[in-house]
C-alpha cells in the first residue's frame, strides 16, 4: 500500500507538472487522497524530495492540494459564509482566509523541504531562495487583511461592549507580524537549518491558528451582529487599505445607507445575542455597549474625516510641530497657524497679497509656484535652508476640491534638525513614572 501511495503522488505531481487544476485532480484522486492520514503526507513527499522526482513548484501547488483535502473543511458558519455575494466584505475576508491558509501551508512545506536536503544538493539554493522570497510576501497579509480587521471591523464589535475579542486577536496578529519579520531577518543570516525550521513551522501554526479563529469565532459573530449599513461603510473604505492575493469584485450591492460605528443603535438584543457563537458569549457576559458617549456635539463643525469644537480646532493648530500658512485662489493669506512658528506671521497679513509676504528678490519663485499649481502641476515645491544651527524644511502643496479644482495654497514650514539626527527605532516610551 506504501508503494501505491507514492505512486498515486507521483502521477498528481505529473498532472500538476502539465498544468492540471487543482479542482480537475480532486475529482480524479479525491477519494484517494483523502484516505491518506495527513500525518503520511510529508513522509512520501520526503521520499519524492530525495529521488529528485519532486521540485520547488510542485512544493507549492502542494499546498493546494493539502488545503483542499486536510485543512479544507467547512464549518457550518463558513458555509453560511459562502453564500454570501463574491464582493461582501465578510465575504471577502473569508476568501483571503483560504489564500493565507494555502501560503501557511506552503510556508510548511517549503521549510521542510529545504532543510531536509544536504547543504552540497544543487537543488537546496532553488528551495532556500523561494523560501525567503515566500516569507517576504507575507508580510502583506499585516498590511491588509489584518490592518482591515483592525481598522474597519473591530470598531463596530467595541461599540457593542465586545473589547475582549478585539484585543486578543489584534495581540495575536501583531504576533505574526513580529514572527515574519523574525524570520526574513534570520533567512537574510543564513540561521542554522535547525532555528529556521523551527521558526517557519511556528509561523505557520500561527497563520493556520488565527485563520481558525476568524472563521470560527469572529466571522461568525460578525454575521451575526453587523448590518447591511455597517457593511456598506466597510465596503466603501477598505479599498483604501487593499486585499491579499484576491481580486475583489462588485456583485454585492445594498441599497441601505452606510454607518460608522458612531452612527449605530450598540445595544444587543436578546435574540441577537442568543445567536452569537459561545465563546463571544463566555468573554462578552451580558455586554455592555458604549451608550454615554455621543460623538457629535452641539456647535461642532463637521469635517470629512471626523467633528470638532471651534476650540479644538484652534487647539490642534496651535499644537502641531510645524506652521502651516494658507494662500487662497486668490493669492491671498486667508489663514496661518499659531504655536510652533519659525517664520513670524501676524493678523496683519490676513488678506494681503502673498507675493507682499515675501522678499522683492524672492517673488518669481512664488509667481511660478502659484501658477504651476493653477495649471494642475500638482508636484510640491520643497525647499530646505539652514537657520543657525538648525535645518529648516520648506513646502508648499496646491490645495484641490473633490473635482481636483484649485483652492490654493498650503505651505508648512518644519524645523527638521533633530529629525535628521534620528537613527534606529525607539519603539519604548521612556517617562519617569
Amino acid at each position: 500500500m506504501e508503494r501505491e501511495k507514492v505512486e498515486l503522488f507521483k502521477e498528481v505531481l505529473k498532472k500538476l507538472h502539465e498544468g492540471e487544476d487543482v479542482e480537475s485532480l480532486k475529482k480524479q484522486f479525491g477519494e484517494l487522497l483523502s484516505q491518506i492520514p495527513p500525518f503520511e503526507i510529508p513522509v512520501i513527499e520526503q521520499e519524492l524530495l530525495k529521488s529528485g522526482e519532486i521540485d520547488v513548484r510542485d512544493i507549492i501547488k502542494m499546498c493546494d492540494l493539502h488545503v483542499e483535502f486536510f485543512r479544507g473543511a467547512v464549518s457550518e458558519a463558513g458555509r453560511e459564509i459562502e453564500k454570501l455575494p463574491n464582493g461582501h466584505p465578510l465575504r471577502t475576508l473569508y476568501e483571503e482566509n483560504k489564500q493565507i491558509l494555502k501560503n501557511a501551508e506552503a510556508l510548511s512545506l517549503l521549510a521542510s523541504s529545504t532543510f531536509s536536503l544536504p547543504k552540497d544538493d544543487p537543488r537546496r539554493k532553488q528551495f532556500y531562495e523561494k523560501l525567503v522570497q515566500h516569507v517576504s510576501e507575507l508580510h502583506r497579509i499585516g498590511l491588509t487583511h489584518y490592518t482591515r480587521e483592525e481598522m474597519l471591523i473591530f470598531p463596530y464589535i467595541e461599540r457593542r461592549g465586545i473589547t475582549a475579542v478585539p484585543t486578543v486577536l489584534w495581540s495575536k496578529h501583531d504576533e505574526i507580524r513580529l514572527k515574519i519579520r523574525l524570520l526574513l531577518n534570520l533567512l537574510k543570516k543564513e540561521e542554522s537549518d535547525e532555528r529556521l525550521k523551527e521558526e517557519a513551522l511556528e509561523l505557520s501554526r500561527m497563520l493556520s491558528d488565527m485563520v481558525f479563529r476568524e472563521n470560527n469565532i469572529l466571522y461568525p459573530t460578525l454575521k451575526v451582529l453587523l448590518t447591511d449599513g455597517e457593511w456598506k461603510a466597510i465596503k466603501m473604505l477598505e479599498k483604501d487599505i487593499g486585499y491579499y492575493k484576491i481580486e475583489v469584485t462588485e456583485e454585492w450591492e445594498t441599497s441601505e445607507k452606510p454607518l460608522l460605528p458612531h452612527e449605530i443603535d450598540p445595544v444587543v438584543s436578546p435574540e441577537t445575542y442568543e445567536k452569537l457563537p459561545d465563546e463571544i458569549k463566555r468573554v462578552a457576559g451580558m455586554l455592555t455597549p458604549d451608550t454615554e458617549y455621543s460623538l457629535v456635539r452641539d456647535n461642532d463643525i463637521k469635517i470629512e474625516s471626523g467633528y470638532l469644537s471651534l476650540e479644538e480646532l484652534n487647539a490642534i493648530f496651535k499644537t502641531l510641530p510645524f506652521d502651516i500658512t494658507f494662500v487662497d485662489k486668490h493669492g491671498r493669506v486667508r489663514f496661518f497657524s499659531g504655536g510652533h512658528r519659525i517664520f513670524h506671521r501676524a493678523p496683519t497679513v490676513l488678506g494681503r497679497p502673498v507675493q507682499f509676504c515675501h522678499p522683492p528678490r524672492s517673488v518669481h519663485i512664488v509667481n511660478k509656484i502659484l501658477k504651476a499649481f493653477k495649471e494642475g502641476r500638482k508636484e510640491p515645491a520643497e525647499f530646505w535652508i539652514n537657520m543657525g544651527d538648525r535645518k529648516i524644511h520648506i513646502r508648499y502643496f496646491p490645495v484641490l476640491d473633490k473635482e481636483g479644482n484649485y483652492l490654493g495654497t498650503l505651505e508648512v514650514v518644519q524645523d527638521i534638525t533633530r529629525i535628521k539626527e534620528l537613527e534606529g527605532e525607539k519603539r519604548l516610551l521612556d517617562w519617569e513614572n
